[in-house]
């Protein structure tokens, strides 16, 4: 949710039309991403399709003096791609703006108490989604991703969560997914792992998945969700009811995937 405070896209991308991605590019990308290399053939070749379509179709702004470069884009088009690589494209529409910032940036924020008060505060964030709006990342978070931590698979979660309402963990289900069943589950998980990170810090002691999912469903579903892709294994193992219907959801199941390295 951050402010279109920059400059426009000035590479290929950014039309209205499909812009082809260089194989060399396509190869480092893939090469940078070891969630993305470790996808079949076919699952690349379908991956790369969607991100030159999905590159035709979103406008890139880059804030202040960050250089807005073509491997910038497609690494941010990749990964945001891969959760609707079985979905479509179709599940992004309905907005066109992605704002890049070089580093973490500050939203105004306000909150009123229950007096009636209106509290104003500056928040530090890397990323954020807008319902309707433009989606917002630190590309020096960007580049973090690969050991659990992706924050642009996580405001692409919050854009699918945001499909049908306001974000709350629930996204737009398939006929074949029950609400009930899948709020159920992701509340259930949700309540366990925020009293599994009240005790760790009673301990002092760190989660195997980021605390951060605690805070509430939507970004239970956005955290794990970076888990489910970049860590399926932990996932898997730690709330592996949740894991299933992630499966049935994003139609992919990259825990069969062979592990990063291996």
């Amino acid at each position: 949710m951050r402010r279109l405070l920059g400059r426009a896209i000035g590479t290929l991308f950014g039309r209205s039309e499909p812009a082809p991605i260089a194989e060399a590019l396509w190869q480092e990308t893939l090469a940078s991403l070891p969630f993305l290399a470790a996808l079949d053939a076919d699952e690349q070749q379908r991956l790369r399709a969607l991100c030159e379509a999905f590159l035709g179709e979103k406008e890139f702004t880059a804030v202040g003096e960050l250089p807005l470069t073509d491997a910038l884009c497609v690494s941010i088009a990749a990964q945001g791609c891969l959760p609707i690589l079985n979905l479509g494209l179709e599940r992004y529409r309905g907005w066109v703006g992605i704002v890049v910032y070089a580093d973490e940036f500050v939203i105004p924020r306000s909150i009123e108490d229950e007096f009636g008060v209106v509290h104003e505060y500056d928040e530090i964030a890397s990323g954020e989604a807008w319902e309707g709006g433009p989606l917002l990342v630190s590309w020096r978070d960007a580049q973090m991703a690969g050991s659990g931590y992706n924050v642009v698979i996580h405001e692409f979660a919050h854009k699918l969560d945001m499909q049908n309402g306001p974000a709350d963990g629930v996204p737009l289900l398939p006929p074949t997914l029950a609400r009930d069943d899948w709020e159920a589950t992701l509340l259930a998980a949700w309540e366990n792992f925020a009293a599994e990170v009240d005790a760790a810090d009673e301990r002092g002691e760190d989660t195997a998945l980021d605390p951060y999912a605690a805070e509430s469903p939507a970004e239970f579903f956005a955290v794990m969700s970076e888990a489910f892709f970049e860590t399926p294994w932990l996932l898997q193992e730690r709330f592996p009811e949740l894991y299933a219907r992630f499966v049935a959801f994003y139609r992919q199941d990259p825990g069969r995937r062979p592990s990063p390295g291996a």
